[in-house]
């Protein structure tokens, strides 16, 4: 199975239903929202599935990408869709492994996006949410992107976090957090 991203680009996905893409409309949503923040930006996605919002990003401009998956085949299609569009003055890496326990590992790292996409019944969101802000992972202008199935979540704000903006698209919502303003 395979998806197209920006520039009409195919993508690798895993097969079945262990990943869950995130839909085409959502993904251009979300680039129209940041359009003027990508080129240049350091981007962070978490629970990457295909690496499919990362790709993007690397397309769109992005200088730095990384990407944090559990599943290993998972970790290897994206090695190979980031390295298909990555340019060579863009750096990318792939870590795998549970979100949780690895955000500890990119403290004293800050990224300009965070796209968060966790399966939609998981319970990551409290605790990736609160690690993202307890560990500074955001620049003072960044933003982060939670997707979310709106009937499932409920969103809320998070200390050191303010919701900047909210968006539903069908059944997938998207929540945007900024810096809190002192």
């Amino acid at each position: 199975m395979s998806l197209r991203i920006y520039g009409n680009r195919p993508l690798k996905t895993l097969s079945g239903q262990q990943t869950r893409p995130t839909p085409a409309r959502v993904r251009e949503a979300v680039f129209n929202i940041w359009q003027n923040s990508i080129t240049g930006c350091h981007w962070l996605d978490l629970c990457a599935g295909s690496g499919s919002m990362g790709a993007e990003a690397l397309c769109r401009g992005a200088s730095r990408t990384i990407a944090i998956e559990q599943s290993g085949p998972a970790c290897r299609i994206i090695r190979q869709n980031w390295q298909q569009v990555a340019s060579p003055n863009q750096t990318f890496e792939v870590i795998r492994g549970d979100v949780s326990g690895r955000l500890k590992s990119l403290a004293g790292q800050q990224f300009h996006r965070i796209y968060f996409d966790p399966p939609y019944a998981s319970d990551l969101y409290q605790p990736v949410i609160e690690a993202i802000a307890n560990y500074q992972l955001l620049t003072s202008d960044g933003e982060l992107a939670v997707e979310h199935d709106p009937k499932r979540w409920t969103v809320q704000p998070f200390s050191g976090l303010q919701i900047c903006r909210e968006k539903v698209y069908g059944n997938t919502a998207l929540t945007f957090y900024c810096i809190s303003e002192v």
